[in-house]
């Protein structure tokens, strides 16, 4: 493994003597419940990261009070994820900023806090992580199409919510920054489809971007990479998530985003995770494309300064050969080293 000042190395362009690797054992749908224990194959492939939890308040009730305060909604004939959001009526958003969740509350951070003390004791970067911020969360609440039309219809009310989210996420992260003294912050938000933002680049800057750069900001200056995760396209906001403090992009969608000219308009200014594609190469090509698109990868992000980091570029699902896995794996580890 890298030791944590490499990987920094590799984040703020200081000439690490490798890309790092993270997420490049993402199991996903289905891959457990087809090999099981073969996977331990692939334990010696190991990762220079440590992830370690970061709590996110509860949609349920809980006796500490780190949970939002939600509607009781009758669930027994409910069906999709829209249908099940959890604030429908804004008629409830006042009771919920008026208790917000316990952000003191006791023991949120222990097995945390345990497992980054031993990172730290080895060398090693500790990344707190958890999905979902002001896209993905504040959907969860209301539902994707709903909240959609909320930034239009309600934004008053949206900007409240978010304030909630961002207000909320900021004390945990102090709280973290007390007990867990991390070197990364990552999340997800997934803004965008296989061809473009989910919503304008107007509505972006309106809604997410100012709660992005008021809360990256803190992160930033609390000397804290900030990793984000976002599929699809995204390419008409690189700058603005630059802008808002981003470290560490992932995963540049193969497909959906143009490898050659991200890198070209935007190598040196942002560190790339760049993402096997999980879609098509790796479940369906043969072990030597996969190989192949490894090399491209690195040839097309990397740089004697660093800016580079493998990953997968989501979970890595059932029917996926095993034999590919390896090759992915196995190629990260000796290209270039």
């Amino acid at each position: 493994m890298l030791t944590k000042d490499e990987v920094r190395a590799a984040i703020r362009f200081g000439h690490p003597p490798r890309p790092p690797r993270a997420f490049t054992k993402w199991w996903g749908e289905g891959l457990g419940a087809q090999y099981g224990a073969q996977l331990s194959r692939f334990d010696r492939y190991e990762e220079d990261v440590v992830v370690v939890p970061f709590p996110t308040p509860s949609f349920t009730p809980r006796d500490d009070g780190f949970y939002w305060r939600l509607p009781e909604i009758d669930r027994s004939r409910i069906t999709g994820m829209d249908s099940a959001a959890a604030l429908p009526d804004w008629d409830d958003l006042p009771a919920l900023l008026a208790d917000l969740p316990d952000t003191d509350a006791p023991g949120l951070f222990d097995g945390a806090v345990q497992t980054a003390a031993k990172a730290r004791a080895e060398g090693k970067y500790v990344l707190i992580h958890h999905w979902s911020l002001m896209y993905e969360r504040i959907w969860n609440f209301r539902g994707m199409q709903q909240l959609l039309m909320d930034y239009y219809d309600y934004p008053d009310e949206v900007h409240a919510l978010h304030r909630a989210v961002c207000d909320t996420e900021k004390k945990l992260f102090l709280r973290a920054v007390r007990e867990v003294e991390p070197d990364g912050y990552m999340i997800s938000d997934d803004l965008g489809t296989q061809r473009s933002l989910m919503m304008s680049p107007p509505v972006f800057r309106e809604f997410i971007k100012p709660y992005y750069k008021e809360l990256w900001g803190l992160v930033r200056e609390n000397d804290v990479d900030v990793w984000l995760h976002t599929c699809g396209n995204v390419s008409e906001i690189i700058g603005d998530l630059i802008e808002c403090g981003l470290s560490v992009l992932h995963p540049i969608q193969k497909r959906t985003m143009d490898w050659n000219e991200t890198a070209a308009r935007w190598k040196g200014k942002i560190a790339f995770w760049v993402g096997m594609d999980v879609q098509d190469t790796l479940i369906n090509a043969s072990p030597e494309d996969v190989r192949r698109e490894v090399r491209l990868m690195r040839d097309t992000f990397d740089s004697p300064a660093g800016g580079f980091l493998y990953a997968a570029g989501n979970g890595i699902v059932g029917g996926t050969p095993l034999e590919n896995i390896e090759a992915f794996l196995n190629e990260c580890l000796v290209y270039g080293n």
